[in-house]
């Protein structure tokens, strides 16, 4: 019965019986369902729009003048994570720019801490309140891969017959990136379960597949998988969106392949691609922002406005099977923001269910008391290292070292000449460092060891607590000594990010399971952006962000060599390799 009071109201509002709550005067409205502007106001009633038009009566109006009203902006993959930011930082950030919600998978928090680091998240957000609303919707996907592969080493362990019972939670929208494509493809019952139990409870699926093509990609969407935001190309994102995938153009701080892939867009195919960011650091949120960045980029390579103004609203909405979301549309709940323009999407104000959250830039809500359970603190435990436990003995003389392709997430492997003195590899005049996973939430001693060609660091030792996706610690340096020492400062902070050098150290807390931070948005954003500097200055290349692309060398799911705490991994084989590589 109240829903039908409040539809009734609605039908009052809009036929100009009854005064509605508010009304945005004067603005041009861009209609994603014809691309076209339209010079109206809008009356909202109960944080809904009840119409779309002129001549409303309102209890509160606002100019709306030479700006353009769009739906609530949404990003439709995320790890709140990767920003370093806690969820109440987070969200004030992201109102600031426009985002009013996000599909958010705390892959690396249930990584770290099980279901109560997801808990932990969403908890965390839905404290948050301004006007009786909350500023932003956060539709929580359960990780899919708890570990992401059985070759790591991870805090928690989510198996098939665990998934089919959080899955059926209210909690959890969906399920979270299948990163294990070969387990898909090749039918194995556990991975199968989790999908299964996922349309059981009619929940969308998301996908990541890299270079998955052919009759495997008709096997992966066979399993009934919706989305995958890790193509490497147009051509890849054609055949996908052929076999009816919604494609996720990313917009990370490591991989712009939305610049890239938006190629593969027409006016035909464009209800196909959604826009997400994957990874976002707190310095590029401030800096840059969120998806307005994203739109900015789009509509700068060519996609028209309206096009891309769409993969951010309607098309994530639909996807995700949201209702209400999307549109700026009568019955639509009145989700809105206002621009300056179709061109450079600088944000003027937000509005959340008709309440006013953020305007000039800024949020209009506090952070408020940080929610900090204690699932989510002092997680890095480690058995002691010393500087013996990175020598790399390569007898042969020829070692396989990983390299990274430039501006993305992909590494290769070359095999390279090396010397070995006194027991270990020789660094000086090589373009080569050592790099480290030392497995920290079980403190069972192992360490993955490889050399990294081409990086440019020199000098010194940079270590991380997050590192996707089971979030060891990864130390890359030439010097045993300080990387061990970089190692320590973690554990002793209890993780975060640490540069050591023969001269000092510096270092930032990460308290919030290694992974984020309650410290303000302003010093979180500083102070590692100023580790960032000094590693640039160390010799970073400037085709790599300094910490962030370090954040991923661990990930055993994105082609082609990666390194976790059990060894140096073949992703395309799917097993392990050796580092040395015999005559």
């Amino acid at each position: 019965m109240c829903y039908n009071k409040g539809m009734k109201q609605l039908i009052d509002c809009a036929m100009k019986r009854e005064e509605s709550d508010l009304l945005i005067e004067g603005a041009s409205i861009l209609n994603v369902f014809t691309g076209e502007l339209e010079e109206a106001d809008i009356a909202v009633k109960d944080g809904r729009i009840a119409a779309v038009g002129k001549g409303y009566r309102a209890k509160e109006t606002y100019d709306g003048r030479g700006l353009v009203v769009l739906p609530g902006l949404m990003d439709s993959h995320i790890h709140v994570e990767s920003s370093l930011l806690s969820p109440e930082a987070f969200a004030r950030l992201a109102a600031a720019h426009g985002t009013t919600g996000i599909v958010a998978d705390p892959h690396e928090l249930v990584n770290v801490s099980g279901i109560a680091g997801a808990e932990y998240v969403k908890e965390a957000f839905s404290r948050l309140r301004i006007g009786g609303v909350e500023p932003l919707d956060v539709y929580l996907q359960l990780p899919s891969c708890v570990p992401a592969t059985p070759f790591e080493t991870s805090g928690a362990v989510l198996s098939g017959r665990e998934t089919a019972h959080e899955i059926a939670r209210p909690l959890f929208h969906g399920l979270g990136e299948m990163m294990n494509y070969p387990g898909v493809i090749a039918g194995e019952e556990d991975t199968l379960k989790k999908i299964e139990a996922a349309h059981a409870a009619y929940k969308v699926v998301d996908g990541h597949a890299p270079g998955v093509y052919g009759d495997a990609l008709n096997a992966y969407l066979a399993a009934g998988i919706a989305t995958d935001h890790e193509c490497g190309s147009p051509e890849e994102c054609a055949q996908k969106v052929a076999r009816g995938m919604y494609v996720q153009l990313r917009n990370s701080s490591s991989a712009h392949n939305l610049e890239v892939n938006c190629a593969a867009v027409t006016p035909f195919n464009f209800r196909r691609f959604l826009l997400c960011s994957d990874d976002k650091n707190a310095a590029d949120l401030a800096a840059k922002g969120h998806m307005d960045d994203a739109l900015r980029r789009l509509v700068a390579r060519g996609v028209p406005a309206a096009e891309a103004v769409c993969m951010a609203t309607l098309n994530i909405a639909e996807c995700y099977h949201i209702e209400g979301k999307g549109a700026v549309a009568p019955s639509y709940d009145a989700d809105l923001v206002l621009v300056d323009n179709l061109t450079d999407f600088h944000v003027q104000a937000v509005f959340k269910r008709g309440v006013l959250v953020a305007e000039g830039g800024r949020a209009l809500f506090e952070e408020g008391e940080h929610y900090l359970p204690e699932a989510v603190k002092s997680t890095v435990r480690i058995r002691p290292v010393s500087a013996d436990d990175f020598k790399m003995d390569i007898k042969s003389g020829r070692a396989l070292a990983m390299t990274i392709l430039p501006h993305t997430l992909v590494t290769e492997g070359e095999i390279v000449s090396v010397q070995t003195k006194d027991g270990d590899v020789v660094l000086k005049n090589t373009d080569l460092l050592k790099l480290a996973v030392v497995e920290r939430h079980f403190a069972t001693g192992n360490i993955g060891k490889a050399l990294l060609k081409g990086y440019g660091f020199r000098g010194g030792a940079l270590a991380v607590s997050m590192a996707h996706d089971s979030h060891n610690l990864v130390v890359l340096g030439d010097d045993n000594a300080l990387m061990a020492r970089a190692v320590h400062r973690l554990e002793e902070i209890g993780g975060g990010m640490a540069l050591v050098t023969k001269e000092g150290e510096e270092s930032f807390p990460l308290d919030i399971a290694g992974l984020m931070s309650s410290a303000p948005c302003e010093e979180v954003v500083a102070r590692t952006g100023a580790i960032s500097a000094h590693a640039r200055e160390m010799g970073v290349k400037d085709c790599y962000e300094p910490v962030m692309t370090l954040v991923f060398l661990s990930l055993l799911v994105i082609p082609k060599l990666k390194l976790s705490d059990k060894g140096l991994f073949d992703v395309e084989k799917f097993c392990f390799t050796s580092l040395e590589v015999k005559k």
